[in-house]
């Protein structure tokens, strides 16, 4: 993880060792010395924002800790962070709105970094039926939803093989962002029930190429494949975050329940 840091150089520096980059590596990649580059990193030069911003997109720094090195370097935020009612991302807002209508009547949900939900088209209430209220309190980490034993857990019909695939993409999240809060999570998600013993078989044909979700509703098994949607080219730190989880029905039994249920 990242450390708590005062200075440009000190931010550089971990997330270059995050990345597992060299000195040299790094200055190779952007086009400067890595006697300047260590100068940055120790404070015996200032960069500049230009350089500051050429460094964090070298290292797949995401735009909110971009923002944190240029106001460490003493310069202003590349980067604006709007709500997501505000003006500006009207157009936003109703791409996804969009994207969710047009799901419909397979479930999908719009998360932001941290998979709090922010939005979600009707068809999501076959997946949150039965949950305990408090997990359904705003704000709602779909996560912890998924994995709490008083959530969708006890009705997964493959817990052990999905858990391991939420974990799995949890920490994988965790160690590229090296955001403290997905650290907090993924240590409160292991302390959860549900990873031992071996998992449902299935028999369907999208198990052989994606990791299912099986899930009983009402007595039966709806059996489900997933899809992350990101923004393509986000200047802003809130759309950066965002994601659309799309559910397909994995089989025709599937699908025809879901349009039933519609």
């Amino acid at each position: 993880m990242v450390t708590t840091t005062t200075t440009v150089g000190e931010l550089l520096r971990d997330w270059r060792r995050s990345r597992r980059m060299s000195q040299l590596d790094l200055s190779i990649e952007v086009g400067v010395s890595t006697r300047h580059l260590s100068f940055v990193e120790t404070g015996r030069s200032r960069p500049s924002p230009e350089l500051i911003l050429r460094l964090a997109e070298q290292l797949d720094v995401p735009l909110a800790d971009r923002n944190t090195m240029l106001l460490a370097g003493g310069h202003a935020p590349a980067y604006p962070r709007h709500e997501l009612g505000d003006p500006e991302l009207a157009p936003v807002r109703a791409a996804l709105r969009q994207i969710l209508d047009g799901h419909s009547p397979y479930p999908a949900a719009v998360v932001d970094r941290h998979w709090q939900l922010v939005d979600a088209n009707p068809a999501l209430a076959v997946f949150t039926a039965g949950a305990a209220p408090e997990l359904l309190g705003a704000p709602v980490n779909v996560l912890r939803l998924s994995l709490h034993p008083d959530g969708m857990a006890p009705r997964i019909h493959n817990l052990p093989e999905w858990r391991a695939h939420l974990l799995n993409r949890l920490r994988q999240q965790a160690l590229t962002t090296n955001d403290p809060m997905l650290y907090e999570l993924l240590d409160e998600l292991r302390t959860y029930p549900g990873g031992a013993g071996p998992a449902a078989p299935i028999n369907d044909a999208v198990s052989s190429v994606v990791v299912p979700l099986r899930y009983r509703h009402e007595g039966q098994v709806l059996s489900f494949f997933s899809t992350t949607t990101l923004f393509g080219t986000p200047l802003d730190v809130t759309v950066a975050g965002l994601a659309i989880e799309a559910f397909f029905p994995a089989d025709p039994a599937t699908a025809e329940t879901l349009r039933a249920l519609a």
